[in-house]
């Protein structure tokens, strides 16, 4: 189970997140989760060239190590890239120690001060070890497009519906999602660049 849009309970479980940024101005936070990846990474940069929109991609540590050309693409084409553990990790299964230990080592590759959890499974604890250290990086709005049970169009039916000013919207580039990616996102950013959004990065 997952929720799209962020509930308010969550919210008010999680305090010391972000969650989105100021509702008072039409920008936009594409990011995206697990990569880089030979399989998909590349054609999502192709496409944020395309359109002129930068992104955040909050990169998995090992997959650094196996694509560091994908990576560099990722940094010399202007956008932002921030930690999401080192092996994937879900931090309710682990120590603080153990998860701590996994993030830095990640760190130690990214350089970045954002980190966002996968899952969103981290603990109150983990997190509060973190705050002061790292902005965490949470979201309103998650696309589902690592749902191989979504069909392509409701995918980018989940953005269009949820998404307003401010909003931090999560896309993967990952196996699973790239059928729901490659159909949602470039439609994704075409109609909110018609609406007068504009797509920064974190």
């Amino acid at each position: 189970m997952y929720f799209v849009n962020a509930p308010i309970f969550l919210r008010w479980y999680y305090p010391n997140v972000t969650w989105n940024r100021s509702r008072n101005e039409k920008n936009l936070y594409l990011t995206f989760d697990d990569g880089p990846i030979p399989e998909i990474t590349p054609w999502i940069l192709d496409t944020l060239r395309d359109f002129n929109v930068k992104a955040t991609f909050f990169c998995v540590g090992e997959n650094i190590e196996k694509n560091p050309e994908i990576f560099e693409r990722i940094v010399k084409n202007g956008h932002q890239v921030g930690n999401h553990t080192y092996n994937h990790l879900k931090g309710w299964n682990h120590s603080d120690e153990a998860y701590i230990m996994n993030v830095m080592k990640c760190h130690r590759l990214t350089k970045s001060y954002l980190f966002r959890p996968p899952y969103a499974r981290a603990k109150k604890s983990q997190i509060a070890l973190l705050k002061n250290q790292f902005e965490m990086i949470y979201w309103d709005v998650l696309s589902g497009d690592f749902d191989v049970g979504l069909s392509p169009q409701n995918c980018l039916k989940n953005v269009l519906k949820y998404t307003q000013n401010g909003s931090i919207i999560v896309f993967h580039d990952n196996i699973k999602a790239i059928s729901r990616v490659q159909y949602a996102l470039p439609k994704a950013i075409e109609h909110f660049l018609k609406q007068g959004y504009t797509f920064k990065t974190l």
